[in-house]
């Protein structure tokens, strides 16, 4: 089972403005849980004059305490919130007016994996054939799948041999199962795919917000008002 969330929406800025947003979009007052932005990579195609940018984002969340359960012990911090590792590939054409992102979990791939895809696009007026200037549309996809289900087997299967081990030595009894032993695999990747649909769908009306707070910066100051507003997120983190 796969789970799947998509929205269209715009932006009331040229596509200049938004694409230089999106590479400066951290830290804003909607995304303080992101604890560092690093570029690793970045090349120019003189052909295409295209610029691909490879990012690693280090996220901080809270986990659902039926998915922590999941996870190796002490992966959690003391707040109950864990690390997370977002790889970002990006690429941009000016000329053309677009910007195609890719983002995708480094970590917990087995509990849930998880690729954003957005794309910006500098739309057409169809009333003088020309770009339009002032608007760019976004169109956003992710896709969430779960993997535990074999894990489960997996674990079920040790389970199974550990009892049969302590029957035939009649020391202990059957090894008693956890929690998870009244649960089909089946329902619990289901389950772990409907939390994170939630979490999807929560945040990224946020998301949207923290480019607009970004974009509202560079109108009214330019690039020392956004690094300025950048600085003093970045403290209150």
């Amino acid at each position: 089972m796969v789970k799947f969330f998509s929205c269209d929406y715009s932006y009331d800025y040229g596509f200049s403005a938004v694409s230089l947003a999106y590479f400066l979009r951290y830290p804003n007052p909607y995304s303080r849980h992101v604890v560092s932005t690093d570029t690793i990579s970045r090349s120019y195609d003189p052909e295409t004059q295209r610029l691909t940018t490879v990012r690693l984002h280090v996220k901080r969340s809270r986990i659902p305490p039926a998915v922590l359960k999941f996870l190796p012990s002490g992966s959690a911090n003391e707040d109950g919130s864990t690390n997370s590792f977002i790889l970002e590939t990006s690429v941009i054409d000016v000329k053309q007016g677009w910007l195609e992102t890719e983002s995708k979990n480094l970590d917990w791939n087995n509990i849930l994996s998880v690729i954003e895809r957005h794309s910006y696009r500098r739309p057409m007026d169809f009333n003088s054939s020309a770009p339009h200037e002032s608007r760019t549309d976004v169109s956003v996809s992710v896709t969430l799948k779960s993997r535990i289900g074999e894990q489960i087997r997996k674990q079920r299967q040790r389970w199974g041999q550990q009892s049969t081990a302590a029957a035939l030595n009649d020391e202990d009894g059957p090894v008693k199962q956890s929690w998870l032993g009244s649960w089909t695999s089946g329902a619990v990747r289901l389950a772990i795919e409907n939390i994170g649909l939630q979490r999807t769908e929560k945040s990224q009306p946020k998301a949207q917000k923290g480019m607009s707070v970004v974009l509202a910066r560079l109108r009214s100051g330019g690039w020392q008002a956004a690094l300025e507003g950048m600085q003093a997120d970045r403290e209150l983190a």
